[in-house]
């Protein structure tokens, strides 16, 4: 199938757009590469460091083999990140029979957003993608390793490793899974349960039980949240080997499939003849199809954050106007919680990224003539692995789903686009996902209640306040002013409102997980208001209307324009659970609509 019209056009638009500083980048990564494997260029000393610990070190002295690095994001506190406890081990195995060698170069953070919830530390969250990448960065430093396997699944993590691995872009780059918890309470139970809580129906040994039933083992949460939709990301892009996101852990599987990861990365170094550097893995290409792969999965608005961050390490230069075109052009076509009732096990099992992925290649909606670490094109991800013989072989995916209720063809979607909108007006700019709003809900216009953190809208909810059509504007969330937390703790309280047959909606220079869904959200209002940016001119009672229809975020106040806007005070968040250490972050970061980063 010829490449659709718009994937043709955005993504020259984006070429363009990048002319200049992807030059740059392929021009910086050739001369960091041209000398070949750079710890050939350490002196004895240097080297005798690098080695002294390690049991094969002869064969690092001695021999051309290659040197991998691991990054790892192990911890044992993140559900998701506790099976890499067990990777160093059976990575050094691999290796030992791919005729390499291996060290764990260096660790990075990993925060659970999922504890941090309403909490003082997310307002450290969005700032530790930037630390992961700064962390990445010192473990490469030593300059001894000849590719490098990334180790990390979650929330920021994942974005983080990219801006590393983009930055060392000479250097091969694998990226390995650790796969999603096996299916505990399913999602929409347990958020039925938080909405009880919240009415103050049920109490919270209810609550507790619901929420250990949900979360309950090894591996990333089951919804399609922002880890998830990581996972889904890296596999478009081609840096996952084909199939191997939604594996479980700790499964033959799981381990066969790291092994595989393992030799791929030994394979692709520069002392052989399939040299495959990471910076050009990641071209323009392949961010927009990752961009098609979030708006075909309904994938997290995080995402919209992460993604031009990831993209401006490789010289490439993404706008929302991007995100949005893509959107208005690509179908819908799986249906997982927020957006559904299945979790990504049951979308796995349904015929998962294979699936789709082969079915949007057919609709001419992807770049298959990408550089993956599969070695072939993207073609090469509509395979799915099978462990015979204790071996992994990939045959052919399934061509039609096996469950419509989850999964459906190109040809058939849940929605004829991806769900994600611009919004522009004079409150500024932004974006919606409205895949999981009820169409009559794309258009919310009513009195405005003006918040300066979630708090005191939680506050205002138990006090009975909310008694009409409200527009809750929660301001001074953004990255400058504390570091754009998440304000997902808002979601069973806007959803009860909702269900009470209100019509609610919010606007916030703040971020919403990847969880959140059914209340229509204007999110990432940039410029943000600690910035002087209009949602600082916003008054209890202004008539808002968002227009996600049309794409328009407006205060209708006739003297809005001329008001005097709010000041932020930045007390509440510059000290306590080590907000003091990042202030320098907040007081440099670049707008939401650049990626709100600091190292890039």
């Amino acid at each position: 199938m010829p490449l659709h019209a718009i994937i043709d056009r955005v993504t020259d638009r984006i070429r363009a757009r990048s002319i200049e500083s992807r030059a740059a980048y392929l021009a910086k990564i050739a001369r960091q590469a041209e000398d070949g494997p750079r710890r050939a260029h350490l002196s004895c000393g240097n080297q005798a460091h690098a080695y002294a610990a390690m049991p094969d070190k002869d064969d690092l002295v001695g021999t051309r083999k290659p040197n991998i690095g691991i990054v790892t994001a192990y911890n044992d506190m993140l559900s998701a990140h506790q099976p890499y406890e067990r990777y160093p081990d059976l990575i050094r195995r691999a290796a030992h029979g791919a005729g390499a060698t291996v060290q764990v170069a260096g660790g990075v953070p990993a925060m659970c957003d999922g504890v941090t919830q309403g909490r003082p530390g997310m307002e450290l969250s969005l700032f530790s993608r930037d630390v992961i990448a700064l962390a990445s960065g010192v473990a490469l430093s030593h300059d001894t390793f000849d590719a490098a396997l990334y180790l990390g699944v979650c929330d920021k993590i994942v974005p983080g490793l990219i801006i590393a691995a983009a930055t060392f872009g000479h250097i091969p780059a694998v990226f390995v899974p650790a796969g999603p918890m096996t299916s505990g309470l399913p999602n929409d139970e347990k958020s039925k349960v938080r909405q009880k809580f919240a009415t103050g129906e049920v109490g919270r040994d209810a609550l507790m039980a619901a929420e250990m039933a949900s979360y309950h083992g090894a591996g990333t949460c089951t919804f399609y949240g922002t880890a998830n939709t990581n996972q889904m990301l890296m596999e478009f892009m081609g840096l996952h080997l084909p199939g191997s996101s939604f594996v479980n852990p700790n499964t033959p599987l799981r381990d066969a499939l790291t092994t595989a990861a393992v030799q791929r990365a030994a394979a692709i170094t520069r002392l052989g003849n399939s040299y495959l550097p990471a910076g050009e893995v990641l071209d323009e290409r392949a961010f927009v199809n990752g961009i098609v792969g979030l708006m075909a999965t309904g994938g997290s608005t995080n995402l919209v954050l992460h993604l031009p961050a990831m993209a401006r390490a490789a010289g490439v230069i993404l706008d929302l106007e991007d995100f949005h075109d893509l959107s208005e052009n690509v179908p819908l076509m799986a249906r997982v919680y927020p957006n559904g009732l299945a979790d990504v096990n049951h979308f796995h099992a349904a015929g998962g990224l294979g699936f789709m992925i082969g079915r949007l290649l057919e609709a001419g909606l992807l770049h298959e003539d990408v550089r993956t670490i599969a070695g072939g094109g993207l073609g090469e991800y509509v395979n799915e692995p099978k462990l015979r013989d204790g071996r992994i072989e990939w045959v052919e995916g399934a061509r039609e789903t096996l469950n419509d209720k989850i999964l459906r063809p190109a040809s058939d979607p849940f929605a004829p686009t991806g769900g994600l909108k611009q919004l522009n007006g004079n409150l500024g700019r932004g974006v919606i996902k409205v895949s999981a709003v009820a169409p009559e809900r794309h258009i919310i216009e009513a009195p405005a209640r003006v918040f300066s953190d979630q708090e005191q809208v939680k506050a205002a909810f138990k006090a009975g306040e909310f008694t009409a059509d409200t527009v809750v504007v929660v301001r001074f969330q953004g990255p400058s002013a504390n570091g754009m937390p998440e304000l997902h703790s808002l979601t069973p309280t806007l959803a009860v409102l909702q269900d009470r047959g209100l019509r609610v909606a919010l606007v916030t220079d703040g971020r919403m997980s990847g969880a959140s869904g059914k209340v229509p959200a204007a999110i990432h209002i940039s410029p943000e208001a600690a910035k002087g940016g209009p949602l600082a001119r916003v008054r209890d009672g202004d008539l808002i209307r968002l227009d996600a229809v049309n794409g328009t975020i407006t205060c209708l106040a006739p003297d809005f324009e001329t008001r005097i806007p709010e000041k932020h005070d930045p007390a509440a968040s510059s000290e306590g659970l080590g907000r003091e250490l990042f202030a320098a972050f907040r007081a440099h970061v670049s707008p939401a609509t650049e990626g709100a980063a600091i190292v890039v």
